[in-house]
């Protein structure tokens, strides 16, 4: 079967992912043909083309999530966690709830997650998934590819899971105790016969993602897993320095820094990315910028949780790959990739302007309003995200790269008086109306409607979800 032609015409701006003069092209119109992008001009259309009339709208590429925990998607705003740091929000809420969920509860939470990311533009997910545990009921894997392959997304899943406790829930049931190193290591190579495409195109990737560096896995194990995962080519993610509790620990129980035990244990690399990176050292900037080490930037789940804000400008400067993710819903209750990349725009800027200091005590600049460009923000939200997954041929609006795109319609008032429709869907926050969204060339929204998506049932699934996971919580307090 032949896939359906496009030709996108009149945009008032395409942003295309790339750095420099290149962010912005010149041209208005782009043809897609099998999946790819095929010209960017003034184009013409040809025999069997569908037109789509992007007049007053801008383009960008679809935006790559490198960050999420697609369960958390019931746990927003969930009271107990609300107001705590880290250590003790992940007590309250994701330890608290995780046991809850059943097969249904968790395919619901990934549909309400998944959904959210595409309705904001996004088309590639990583999940770091790590509701894992001895003999459980349901494969999460299944559900998260099945789910993500119905809204035509592109779909990583970062095999979570812990082979240690971190103690937080040592009194706690079954779906609380580590698992085995070597049935997690099966598992893995399950996963990656079943699922994983090497690709640059891929649709599904398997990444190993024990769940946390310092807590979740034996130093032995720790090291033994990137072996795996380069054995079986592919890449490896985790959690990194999202609190000063990690300097903490690694110098309490490895007397290293937390970047330092990571590099000792071969989890360094240009296939390597670490969620947060807030709290580092001069010296760890240094490492992770050498080995050309990613990161996965959440600013919003860093601000929720008064974690910090990760210095971007600097770890870029040093060598490394920027990418963006929100993280779980239960810290951040807007889990998308417009509210996200709004969110890394400004806190750039005020991360920098918190250092500035007066002329007489040495200071020599005001504010921090250049720490980050919108463009610098798509580019980190696109292409770089997509380098990091290992998909070369996504993140860009350029000739033969896969037609991963969005054509937002400007047209609420929060865009209207704007001197640059361009920015609007970065700098303006808020979720602009998407007229079309393509993944591989396939249409996936049309005029801001996921077809056959029926929005009040998915509201009545969420509201009963949570009245059955707030109800099982209760019982599993009870019995512990």
């Amino acid at each position: 079967m032949m896939s359906q032609r496009y030709l996108i015409k009149n945009a008032y701006a395409i942003l295309t992912g790339l750095s420099g003069d290149a962010a912005r092209s010149s041209c208005t119109d782009i043809r897609i043909q099998n999946g790819k992008i095929t010209a960017l001009g003034q184009l013409t259309q040809q025999a069997n083309e569908q037109v789509i009339d992007a007049k007053d709208c801008v383009i960008y590429p679809a935006w790559v999530n490198t960050h999420h925990h697609l369960f958390q998607s019931l746990l927003k705003g969930e009271p107990q966690g609300l107001n705590q740091n880290l250590s003790a929000w992940l007590a309250s809420t994701p330890y608290r709830f995780r046991g809850a969920f059943d097969e249904e509860t968790f395919r619901v939470a990934v549909r309400i997650g998944l959904i959210e990311l595409l309705r904001s533009g996004c088309a590639t997910v990583a999940d770091h998934h790590y509701l894992y545990w001895p003999k459980m009921p349901f494969d999460g894997a299944a559900i998260l590819f099945d789910e993500a392959e119905k809204l035509g997304m592109r779909f990583v899943l970062c095999r979570g899971g812990a082979t240690l406790t971190r103690g937080l829930e040592s009194e706690l049931p079954q779906a609380l105790r580590p698992e085995k190193f070597e049935d997690y290591m099966a598992d893995i190579e399950r996963l990656v016969s079943q699922y994983h495409q090497p690709s640059g195109t891929a649709f599904r990737k398997i990444v190993m993602a024990p769940t946390s560096t310092l807590h979740s896995t034996t130093p032995q194990q720790f090291r033994e897993s990137a072996k795996i995962a380069r054995q079986l080519g592919i890449g490896m993610h985790s959690h990194l320095s999202e609190t000063v509790d990690y300097l903490d620990a690694a110098k309490a129980k490895f007397n290293m820094t937390p970047v330092q035990f990571c590099a000792e244990h071969d989890w360094v690399g240009a296939d390597v990315w670490f969620a947060h990176l807030v709290k580092l050292l001069p010296e760890e900037i240094q490492i992770l910028g050498q080995t050309r080490t990613g990161i996965a930037h959440c600013p919003q789940s860093n601000a929720r949780l008064g974690s910090g804000i990760a210095d971007l400008v600097s770890l870029e400067q040093a060598g490394m790959s920027i990418s963006i993710g929100v993280d779980g819903a239960g810290s951040n209750e807007a889990a998308d990739m417009l509210s996200e990349t709004h969110a890394a725009w400004l806190l750039q800027r005020a991360r920098k302007g918190m250092l500035a200091t007066p002329q007489y005590e040495g200071g020599s600049f005001e504010g921090g309003a250049d720490a980050a460009t919108i463009e610098d923000v798509i580019r980190w939200g696109t292409v770089g995200g997509a380098k990091i997954l290992g998909l070369d041929q996504v993140g860009t609006i350029e000739v033969g790269q896969q037609a991963d795109l969005v054509v937002y319609q400007l047209d609420d008032p929060r865009y209207f008086g704007l001197h640059d429709m361009a920015i609007g869907p970065v700098a303006s926050g808020g979720r602009a109306h998407i007229k079309a969204m393509f993944v591989a060339g396939k249409m996936v929204i049309e005029n801001d409607q996921i077809p056959e998506l029926d929005m009040m049932e998915l509201a009545w699934q969420a509201k009963q979800s949570v009245k059955v996971l707030q109800q099982r919580s209760m019982e599993m307090a009870k019995i512990a």
